[in-house]
């Protein structure tokens, strides 16, 4: 299709108007985590590195971030084992109800958070509480999988839909037992997907503070909530920032290594 000029220039125009919407708010958190001004005064007068030493020195913030990376851990590994248990059963094998299936494991991210972070709180209050599990790290990681399996979900069947069956096949004329098959033949044809998956979903499960907020219990605090609960506090402000700001890198690393990871089996 051919575009006129005027046509070229508009969509280059929103292109960037819509890129200085998102990342222009971003640039100004990074910048002012370097503001020595502590009400933020704009264009910063000097820059200066003291508020990111004395946010390390917080030992609140390190104890979200180590909290953060538990959770998200824990929430990548359920996904990993039961999202490509799902994709598997989906594109493989052929049963009643399995566009149903597909559309239940896809359906959690589509939901509004706070609509699963209900429906998890009251699942966890009325089936966890009579067994003795209180509401805590370990329900953060189940909340926090419903939706991180949809992104193990989508890697993993799309890879399988590109590989079709004619290798395993193969693998299985040679002699070769399903297991085996699986492990010399499948696996190593998804490791670059299941990678990407598994980095998206920790991405997502670091970032997550809704369905967080309705299934961390007393004393469970993730990086964005320790942001939330700081926010407004004047004497925290510069330290909201930087912590802020280093949560955008650590969001933006695993999304572009996750990019670059799939790209890399274009040609497959």
């Amino acid at each position: 299709m051919t575009l006129s000029r005027g046509a070229r220039v508009a969509l280059r125009a929103g292109m960037i108007i819509g890129l200085a919407v998102i990342y222009v708010p971003l640039f100004v958190v990074l910048v002012n985590s370097f503001n020595a001004d502590k009400a933020f005064a704009w264009p910063p007068s000097h820059l200066t590195g003291h508020w990111w030493s004395t946010a390390w020195d917080n030992g609140g913030v390190r104890t979200a971030l180590w909290t953060s990376v538990k959770a998200g851990l824990g929430a990548t590994a359920v996904a990993l084992v039961l999202g490509t248990m799902a994709a598997f059963a989906v594109q493989r094998y052929r049963f009643f109800g399995r566009d149903t299936v597909s559309l239940l494991v896809i359906l959690p991210i589509a939901l509004p958070g706070i609509v699963t972070g209900i429906a998890l709180n009251n699942a966890f209050r009325t089936v966890l509480s009579p067994l003795g599990i209180q509401l805590g790290l370990f329900t953060v990681v189940v909340g926090h999988a419903t939706f991180c399996v949809v992104t193990i979900f989508n890697n993993v069947l799309a890879r399988l839909r590109r590989l079709g069956t004619r290798v395993e096949e193969a693998s299985a004329d040679l002699g070769a037992d399903t297991f085996q098959t699986f492990r010399y033949v499948t696996f190593p044809l998804l490791r670059s997907a299941l990678l990407a998956g598994g980095l998206l979903s920790f991405a997502l499960s670091f970032d997550e503070i809704i369905v967080t907020t309705f299934t961390a219990g007393a004393g469970v605090q993730t990086l964005p909530i320790w942001i939330f609960n700081n926010l407004f506090r004047p004497n925290q402000a510069p330290i909201v920032n930087v912590v802020a700001a280093a949560l955008i890198v650590l969001s933006v690393v695993p999304v572009y290594l996750a990019q670059r990871v799939s790209g890399d089996t274009r040609g497959l």
